[in-house]
């Protein structure tokens, strides 16, 4: 199926307050997601004759706000060549994960089932709650390797992290910190 784009006068209108949310939940800063979605908007007016009609219109638009989001991460990164201080991390080794850091099977709950469709929306609204109380390189370390799905080296460059080794130890925390605050959420392991 070929897709057609609609008039870009009906872009902000039809798109808007996808691109918005879309962009909030991953930048946190309700300011810099509508600077996103703005340049998504210019970009793909600069691009609209470029466009395929591979992909429907929405997920053309999303695509282009992956990438400026990509760009802004990118770009605070080199603005702040700060490292992190991975003395500031608590130490939080519960258990959690196995030898190879990844989750252990057992921390999987009954609320991660498709059908439970408004736990699923409970917990969606708590991890961004979750997400809001992390130091913000933390939450950006977990919204781009695990929402986004970037790879780990390019993370390191883009947050100026300095081995893949402190990358890991960084992003165990990090998922410690968030199991942590959706316990206290109210979301168990059964």
């Amino acid at each position: 199926m070929v897709h057609q784009l609609s008039a870009p006068e009906v872009w902000l209108e039809r798109y808007g307050n996808v691109l918005y949310r879309f962009a909030l939940a991953r930048v946190r800063d309700g300011y810099v997601a509508e600077d996103l979605v703005q340049e998504t908007l210019l970009a793909a007016l600069k691009a609209k004759d470029n466009y395929a009609g591979k992909a429907a219109e929405q997920t053309w638009l999303v695509g282009i706000l992956r990438h400026k989001i990509v760009d802004h991460y990118r770009k605070q990164a080199s603005d702040k060549t700060q490292a992190f201080d991975e003395t500031m991390l608590p130490n939080l080794d519960n258990g959690l994960f196995d030898s190879d850091g990844a989750w252990e099977a057992s921390a999987v709950s009954s609320w991660s089932k498709p059908e439970q469709l408004l736990e699923q929306t409970q917990f969606v609204a708590a991890m961004q709650t979750c997400l809001d109380r992390l130091p913000e390189r933390m939450a950006q370390l977990f919204v781009l390797r695990e929402v986004e799905g970037l790879d780990s080296e390019d993370i390191c460059q883009m947050l100026n992290i300095s081995t893949l080794n402190n990358f890991w130890v960084i992003m165990s925390r990090t998922r410690a910190l968030l199991r942590q605050c959706l316990h206290q959420q109210g979301f168990t392991r059964d």
